[in-house]
Order: C-alpha cells, then sequence, then structure tokens
C-alpha cells in the first residue's frame, strides 16, 4: 500500500469539491479548477474527507495511487490557500515592475523585457529586486517561475541574474591573474 496514496485529504470549511466519473472539480476562495484521473484509482468523499483507493494491485494502479492523491491534494490546497513562488534579482541597474497583466524587467539587455503572466497567475513586487508570484495551479505556477528565471539564469562568477528565494547559487572563483 502506498504511504503517501493512503493518506486522506481533508478539504477545508470554505472549499467545495465534486466527483463526476474519473473528474474532480474543486471551488474555493483563490479559484476554481478541475483534474481529470487515470484509470486504477477511485476517489470517495465523505463529509469533508477525501479518500483515494486503488481498484486493484496491478503495477499500473499502484504507480498511479500516490501521484492522484498528490495531485488531487495541490488541487484542493490551491483553490483554498494557493500557492506562491518568490524569485530575487541580483545585479547593477536589474529590476522589476508589474503593469496589469505583464511583469517589466530590466535584466541589462538593450531593451526591457516584457512577460505577459498567463492567466490564473499573479505578480508582485515588493521589492524592485523580488518578484512574488501566485497562483491556485502549481504546475502553471512552476512554469511560470522557470520562464521568467530563464530570461536572465544567474550566472556562477559575479551571481547576477533572476534566482528562485530559496535557491544557492555555486560561485566559481574566475582568472586568478599574474602573480
Amino acid at each position: 500500500m502506498s504511504r503517501i496514496g493512503k493518506r486522506p485529504i481533508i478539504v477545508p470549511d470554505k472549499t467545495k469539491v465534486q466527483i463526476n466519473g474519473n473528474v474532480v472539480s474543486a471551488e474555493g476562495p483563490k479559484g476554481k479548477g478541475n483534474l481529470t484521473f487515470g484509470e486504477g484509482v477511485e476517489l470517495k468523499l465523505e463529509g469533508n474527507t477525501l479518500t483515494v483507493t486503488r481498484e486493484s494491485d496491478e503495477p499500473k494502479a499502484r504507480s498511479m495511487h500516490g501521484l492522484t492523491r498528490t495531485i488531487v491534494s495541490n488541487l484542493v490546497e490551491g483553490v483554498s490557500r494557493g500557492f506562491e513562488k518568490t524569485l530575487e534579482i541580483t545585479g547593477v541597474g536589474y529590476r522589476a515592475e508589474v503593469k496589469g497583466k505583464e511583469l517589466h524587467l530590466t535584466l541589462g539587455y538593450s531593451h526591457p523585457v516584457v512577460f505577459p503572466l498567463p492567466e490564473g497567475v499573479t505578480a508582485a513586487t515588493p521589492a524592485p529586486t523580488r518578484v512574488v508570484l501566485g497562483s491556485w495551479n502549481k504546475v502553471l505556477l512552476g512554469e511560470t517561475a522557470a520562464k521568467v528565471r530563464s530570461l536572465r539564469a544567474p550566472e556562477p562568477y559575479k551571481g547576477k541574474g533572476i534566482r528562485y528565494a530559496d535557491e544557492t547559487i555555486r560561485r566559481k572563483q574566475g582568472k586568478a591573474g599574474a602573480a
């Protein structure tokens, strides 16, 4: 039995969950979303507890058990509390600001970079060198953060670029020079 798969999912008070066949839909204060899960697993909603069980002991059903539970848990948590990713910008003159549904970045190029935010992702800049991305969809949030980071990935010599707040950049020494 999967250790992750057998743990129940507690549905918060202000969140509604519905199961129609192999489609789970959840609606909460942060948004609403749908998820189609695969064959071999079954979801049951009893009160405010959601449980995932597998129909058989076949390898396909066993592999989908824990995965389905984690994805459904992320859906429920996302629509109730939401997810956040923080990016930090390091470099002289590097900065960011939000204008409507666009993220305007100055990253040392000859032109400012305009990054359109996808539907469902919000951005805030509490400081010119910090960008906080938020969404109810964990996958979309991770993809968006990775795309923003790839606009100017951190380099190992001076550490300039965009990095995640919890990321550590391994620094290199550089040239030794003439003695």
